[in-house]
């Protein structure tokens, strides 16, 4: 794994720069059938950045959670208030574990997925993990303006939020690629995390050169 898989790309116009350099045809080939897996805690723009990256790579974009309403048919809120979060967990990896095995698509995870040993697994046979990762902050403003976030339903959504990145962040940070999810144009974070893919897959094509698979 390279730096820049773990950092993500420097901001600012250079990572924009070399996006636009990307070929993303070869881009996508290089990447089979795998799938991009977008981790990280609530409010760290999974859905809103995933949807547009996929239209950047011409690949289908997919939201977990709501694959998982429509399987249950009912809301997220609804499956944690009448089968409480182990139900919602169990299913919530059948969910991904079917869905990385129709890729290649962009698949936004929930923010408790990647704390799952199955699903980490899963992501990396059939996967690329990118986790957006996002300051408390940063995370609060945006999670406030809905109000559909079962963990946060407490006196103390901030202290909770904080609990969660604590515990979750070191896992989040066993993605195969970090890029920072901050207040910038959506497309600024596209273009980082297509910058990134690209510098993995050209890494791992050289790895492969660098030593061939011997008869």
């Amino acid at each position: 794994m390279t730096e820049n898989d773990r950092t993500g790309r420097p901001k600012g116009s250079s990572a924009g720069k070399k996006a636009k350099s990307v070929d993303l045809a070869r881009l996508v080939d290089d990447l089979g059938q795998r799938s991009i897996v977008l981790v990280g805690i609530m409010g760290c723009g999974k859905s809103t950045v995933g949807k547009r990256l996929a239209h950047r790579l011409g690949l289908d974009f997919v939201d977990a959670d709501s694959e998982i309403e429509r399987a249950a048919n009912m809301t997220v809120p609804e499956i944690f208030a009448e089968h409480g979060e182990p139900y919602f967990r169990s299913g919530e990896e059948r969910v991904i574990a079917r869905l990385l095995r129709e890729g290649p698509l962009v698949l936004a995870t929930g923010g408790g997925a990647f704390m799952s040993a199955a699903t980490r697994a899963e992501i990396a046979a059939h996967g690329l993990s990118v986790w957006l990762k996002v300051d408390l902050d940063t995370a609060m403003a945006r999670v406030r303006r809905r109000s559909n976030r079962p963990l946060l339903q407490n006196p103390d959504p901030e202290g909770t939020m904080r609990r969660l990145l604590a515990e979750r962040n070191p896992v989040y940070s066993q993605a195969t690629i970090t890029v920072v999810s901050r207040d910038v144009p959506h497309e600024a974070v596209v273009d980082e995390i297509v910058a990134s893919l690209a510098d993995h897959t050209a890494e791992g094509q050289r790895e492969g050169m660098t030593h061939p698979m011997t008869s």
